[in-house]
């Protein structure tokens, strides 16, 4: 089968960074089951409007930004289904879950209590190594908020951590 040069110039892209958005929606989730979902939606999202998308300074920025929206949207869709869930089945409403204090909790279920914003420019800045422009381009807001937002990302790991887990997480970035 032959592919014209617009669906080759996709097949390209689409083998370059589908394992990178599958691996940042499955960090900005927590559900490995959804970070291919994702990706791959994101991706069809990104065909659609490739004749555009091609000619764009980047692409993938972009691409990044539609797998944050879909992870977002999963997530508070998720949220308000638990909300539903729990108003129906419960019998006392005042009694609170207390954590349990015997779990080992890892850096991803550390991200997973991260509001969306300071997970995902945690995992952009950290796990993915981005720049602080590049995390900026691909989530649609300022410099000075992916500033602000992983400082109190990190901020917020290393209590639910401790700081030497945080740092660890941490200690691979680049500092651009």
């Amino acid at each position: 089968m032959l592919l014209d040069d617009t669906s080759a110039e996709f097949h390209a892209f689409f083998e370059r960074h589908y394992t990178e958005l599958a691996r940042f929606a499955h960090l900005l989730t927590g559900e490995s089951e959804a970070a291919d979902d994702l990706a791959s939606d994101a991706l069809v999202s990104l065909w659609q409007r490739w004749d555009r998308m091609r000619s764009a300074d980047q692409p993938l920025a972009y691409a990044r930004g539609v797998v944050a929206n879909m992870a977002r949207e999963r997530i508070r869709s998720a949220v308000r289904e638990r909300r539903r869930v729990a108003l129906f089945w419960s019998r006392n409403p005042e009694q609170a879950d207390l954590p349990d204090l015997a779990a080992v909790l890892d850096v991803r279920a550390a991200l997973v209590r991260l509001p969306f914003r300071k997970r995902a420019c945690v995992v952009l800045r950290h796990a993915l190594d981005l720049s602080e422009k590049e995390t900026a381009a691909a989530l649609g807001i300022s410099v000075g908020t992916v500033k602000s937002q992983t400082s109190k990302g990190l901020a917020e790991l290393e209590g639910i951590l401790g700081a030497r887990a945080a740092g660890a997480f941490a200690a691979g970035r680049r500092n651009r």
